[in-house]
């Protein structure tokens, strides 16, 4: 309930699957956060991690921090974790981030100034880079890979990220939960179900900053990637968006050749002079390694048939 000062209650859900090596720095920061502590309670679901997770929480979980360990081990999937977060919260407002975000000490306090709004249903904070010192690292600080910039100024509709989202439990009721079998896109679909059927607006807080850690393997990064093209391919079967055009063989050879003969060069002279970084020489490779990674996730997926369910609020 809101306070006698306005100050809404928050429900903060967070799932986490293998998080030992990101939990402690998140509790931290979760502890560090200026919104009244009586308002907030913080709800990370254990999605059937291998690793020392349940036993990190277990020691969080205390009188002097509002800290719910919650376990989701019949469903693989974040959004089914969320679910389960949100079935157990009572906050008027459910904050979203993930394990490996660190949350700025007033993200919530900025997170929730829209809802003053009283059309205002969702509520996008800025999600930037964590420092990273790797190349990998660098080159999705130099993109701004994961800044909402780029999905709200979607096409189709605008939507948050899950990992700096925050939504009136009210709008839930009324539009329903995450789809728990999905395993990516579930933050558009929400959002989308939102704006297209219902009333509620979609604001914007900048000042709201989460960060959040980059992919150090190539590995990782085409496999962020790869899920960024199942995304389309479900979101296209869910809501009828158009779908990327196909990445050609030939669109890879011209840009890969007039990166070798043209910027390549140039880059690094600027580089040998100290005007350019290491990591725009492999700018172009690298955004070539994503976009074939993408293309690869969007024509090699299909939506599962349960992943057409919504879970709604109990």
């Amino acid at each position: 309930m809101t306070n006698d000062k306005g100050q809404m209650t928050i429900s903060v859900v967070v799932p986490v699957y293998n998080g030992e090596e990101d939990l402690p720095d998140l509790i931290d920061c979760l502890k560090s956060q200026t919104y009244p502590p009586e308002q907030v309670e913080y709800i990370i679901v254990d999605n059937n991690s291998r690793d020392r997770t349940s036993t990190i929480l277990a020691a969080a979980a205390n009188n002097s921090f509002p800290l719910k360990p919650l376990s989701e081990n019949q469903i693989q999937s974040s959004y089914a974790a969320r679910n389960r977060g949100i079935q157990a919260a009572k906050g008027e407002i459910i904050a979203f981030t993930d394990a490996d975000c660190r949350p700025e000490p007033d993200w919530l306090l900025n997170l929730i100034k829209p809802f003053g709004k009283p059309e205002v249903g969702i509520v996008a904070g800025e999600i930037t880079a964590y420092p990273g010192s790797t190349l990998l690292e660098k080159y999705a600080q130099r993109k701004d890979i994961l800044s909402q910039k780029h999905t709200l100024a979607n096409s189709f509709c605008p939507y948050g990220q899950t990992a700096n989202l925050a939504i009136r439990q009210q709008v839930l009721r009324e539009i329903g939960l995450f789809r728990p079998y999905l395993t990516t896109g579930g933050d558009a679909d929400l959002c989308w179900r939102v704006l297209r059927q219902t009333h509620w607006r979609l604001e914007f807080a900048p000042d709201a900053i989460v960060k959040h850690r980059h992919r150090r393997t190539l590995k990782q990064l085409q496999s962020q990637w790869r899920r960024y093209g199942e995304s389309n391919r479900y979101l296209h079967q869910l809501h009828g968006v158009e779908l990327g055009r196909p990445f050609t063989a030939k669109e890879c050879f011209y840009r890969l050749s007039r990166w070798l003969l043209k910027e390549l060069p140039v880059t690094s002279g600027n580089c040998l002079q100290g005007k350019a970084e290491l990591v725009e020489m492999f700018i172009t490779p690298l955004d070539l390694i994503c976009a074939i990674a993408r293309a690869s996730g969007q024509e090699n997926s299909s939506l599962p048939q349960q992943a057409e369910q919504i879970e709604v609020i109990k």
